[in-house]
Parts: C-alpha cells; sequence; structure tokens
C-alpha cells in the first residue's frame, strides 16, 4: 500500500452475515446507497463478500506494533482479529522469487546497511521517475536477503517499534501461502490476505514480470479462483487487468491522490489522472476488470487546508453503483496520521481520536479499511455497528 497519508472461532459465518446486513443497513442511513445490493447481486454471495462489513485489513499486519511484513507483524494482526492481513507487497529478487518488502529499496526496512558485504551494492536507481538512493531487492538473491533482518521503518513515529529490529527475516510470498494455510488449520475458520504487485512497469523492464510470477503461486497452492481468500490490488492499472486474464481472484485498483497518474499510465502516455478514474466512466472502466478500488481516504472525505475532515465525495456511492468495493488506506492511530480535528496535542508518537476519525470514515459507507492497528478498528467497527 502506498505512503499517501491503508478472532475467534464464534466470528463464523453467522457473525459475518449479521455484521454484513447491519453495516449495509447503516451505510444505506447515511448515503442511500443503491448500488450495494446491485454489487452484491453482479458478483453473488461468497467469497470476498462474506467478509465482515467495514471489513478491517491489516495493513502490512499489524504494522503500528511491529515491524511491517514480517511474520510477527502478520502473525499479531490474527491475533489481534483482523478480518484480512495485507500479507505481501511483492517485489522480486535477483534470482526471480517473490519477497514481502514496503518498497525494492529496502535501506528503510532491513538492516543492510549494517552488512558490509553488501556495502557496494548501495546505488541510485530511477523508480517510477524518482532517483532514490539505498539498497535494492532485484540486486540480492533470496539467499542473500535471507541473512538480513526487519527493522521498523518509521522510529520516530513508533520507536517502541524498535524493540523488535532483527527479530524477522524477510518472508517469501510462498512462504506467506503457506503460513495462510496452517493459520487456516489452526484457527479454524478461513485466514485472507491482500497481497499487492509493487512497482510492476518498473520490473517488467528489468524482465521480473511480476504477475507471471504471481499467477504461477496461485495456482500451485489452488487460491487462482474467484472465490479463493486471496485478493489482489495494485496501483497500475493494466497490472490488475494483466492479472484478470491470468487468475480469477478478486482485484483492487489502488488509488492515490486525484491529481497524480498512475506510473503504467505515464509510460504508455495515457493522460488520465486518478480524478479521470473515480469518475462514473473511469469507475465503470475499473468494474470491467475489477472488482474494488482501494482509494486513499482523501478521496472519501478530502481535508481542508488545515487538513481538518470536510464534507465527504459521491465516491463511495459512485462506486458502489459500478458495483465495486470501497477498501481506502491508511488509518493509522498516530499524530501525524490523523486529520487535524482528529489530533491530540503535538507529539509524534502519541494517539489521537482514532476512533473519532474511524466513525467518520466508517459513516460514508466504505466496505472497509487499511488499518495499522486492527484492534482499534474493531472496536471501532463494534461502536459503530451498535450505535
Amino acid at each position: 500500500m502506498g505512503v499517501q497519508e491503508p478472532n475467534g472461532q464464534e466470528r463464523g459465518t453467522a457473525r459475518r452475515t449479521l455484521l454484513g446486513a447491519a453495516v449495509l443497513g447503516a451505510g444505506g442511513a447515511v448515503l442511500g446507497l443503491p448500488g450495494v445490493a446491485r454489487a452484491d447481486e453482479r458478483h453473488g454471495d461468497g467469497g470476498y463478500r462474506s467478509l465482515p462489513k467495514p471489513t478491517v485489513i491489516g495493513h502490512r499486519g499489524a504494522s503500528g506494533y511491529r515491524p511491517e511484513h514480517t511474520f510477527g507483524s502478520y502473525q499479531l494482526a490474527l491475533d489481534l482479529g483482523a478480518d484480512v492481513v495485507e500479507a505481501g507487497d511483492l517485489v522480486p529478487t535477483r534470482d526471480g522469487h517473490l519477497v514481502c518488502r514496503h518498497e525494492p529499496e529496502i535501506g528503510g526496512t532491513t538492516d543492510v546497511g549494517t552488512h558490509p558485504e553488501f556495502a557496494a551494492r548501495k546505488t541510485t536507481k530511477v523508480l517510477d521517475g524518482i532517483p532514490t538512493t539505498g539498497w535494492f531487492t532485484e540486486d540480492f538473491t533470496l539467499a542473500e536477503l535471507k541473512t538480513l533482518r526487519a527493522v521498523e521503518r518509521i522510529p520516530a513515529n513508533r520507536p517502541h517499534n524498535t524493540l523488535y529490529d532483527g527479530r524477522w527475516e524477510i518472508p517469501t510470498f510462498e512462504e506467506v501461502l503457506r503460513w495462510q494455510d496452517e493459520q487456516t488449520r489452526k484457527r479454524g475458520k478461513q485466514v485472507w490476505i491482500y497481497p499487492e504487485t509493487k512497482h510492476p512497469t518498473y520490473f517488467r523492464a528489468l524482465g521480473l514480470g511480476l504477475e507471471e510470477r504471481v499467477a504461477k503461486l496461485l495456482r500451485r497452492y489452488g487460491k487462482d479462483k474467484k472465490d479463493s481468500p486471496v485478493i489482489l490490488q495494485s496501483f497500475e492499472p493494466t497490472s490488475i487487468e494483466r492479472l484478470n486474464k491470468l487468475v480469477g481472484n478478486p482485484l483492487a485498483v489502488l488509488l492515490s491522490g486525484a491529481d497524480t497518474r498512475p506510473w503504467d499510465f505515464v509510460a504508455t502516455g495515457d493522460p488520465r489522472t486518478v480524478a479521470d478514474l473515480i469518475t462514473p466512466e473511469g469507475l465503470k472502466w475499473i468494474a470491467s476488470f475489477a472488482q474494488g478500488i482501494g482509494p486513499t481516504l482523501d478521496l472519501v472525505i478530502p481535508k481542508d487546508a488545515a487538513g481538518n475532515l470536510t464534507t465527504p465525495t459521491t465516491l463511495v456511492a459512485d462506486a458502489h453503483h459500478a458495483g465495486l468495493v470501497l477498501h481506502p488506506y491508511t488509518m493509522r492511530n498516530e499524530n501525524p496520521f490523523l486529520p487535524a480535528n482528529f489530533r491530540k496535542g503535538t507529539d509524534p508518537t502519541a494517539y489521537g481520536d482514532a476512533f473519532g476519525a474511524f466513525k467518520a470514515y466508517f459513516a460514508t459507507g466504505i466496505d472497509g479499511v487499511f488499518s495499522d492497528n486492527a484492534d482499534t478498528a474493531l472496536l471501532a467497527r463494534a461502536d459503530f455497528l451498535g450505535g
């Protein structure tokens, strides 16, 4: 997920049905969402639509409490009750394996800088038009990456997470798929994951196409069907179009700021911006090959110049009318990541009024949300559905 700034056995089918019905009632009361029923009719029951609503998606696991994209983070997200775990921002190694890192540059998320044997690999590359200096996964074999350990990405905001620096290695996507099966067996309920293809145009130019590798692994583990517990996402619509031809999984297009252009559009000369994609026409186009969108929260409720929430847009109703679900990103508890009117003081490590912010976003009728703090999100959902 981009940086624009995302249970126990008793939570079974009956509980999911109850939550889904409750939130549809609440959402309809807020916005009168005529598209929700049509969306359900279009795609049918079961699969991703059987998830509780609003769905709580553990953003890179439980990254509010553990270094992101580690099995420590993924495991904690499940333990906290997340409905889905975003297990895998997928980037390739030099020898073609898919690993889980926020970005291909790993200087900020691993201890690679402390490894003298890799000092000469530090370099500057142009990543989606931006000069980026550091160490890149495509310059390492999987065996080399396995000698590294994960560290906290934003220690200035999460100093307590640095306690866990060095504890976990970089997981591969294949390891995640095995972990998903293992956790499903242990917990007696289906575990869902939500991987993302990162910078697919960049990697395709290097001969390391992501989509085919993702599809091959999903097929190997029998998780390439429309009702498989794996939702795939990407900021590049053409990556989702490509995946739509390779697998049957539910797919989501991620959307950043309204004035931005997906990098695949820039590379191919497509003049459309995100603002074009969130029009009814743009959403209809997305719905021709995907089942959902993952917009930045600012596309759902814009902020004013002071950073306060303003009036919700029509995106939720428009997307539902097109038959799409919305899983916006990213809710975090710390002050700097919350709308200004929900902050408490100026301490960058302190929590603001996250519950108030969740309430505002849930009231728009969104189908779910990416959150670094799944436990907070679940409590906020319970408040919303019960209130």
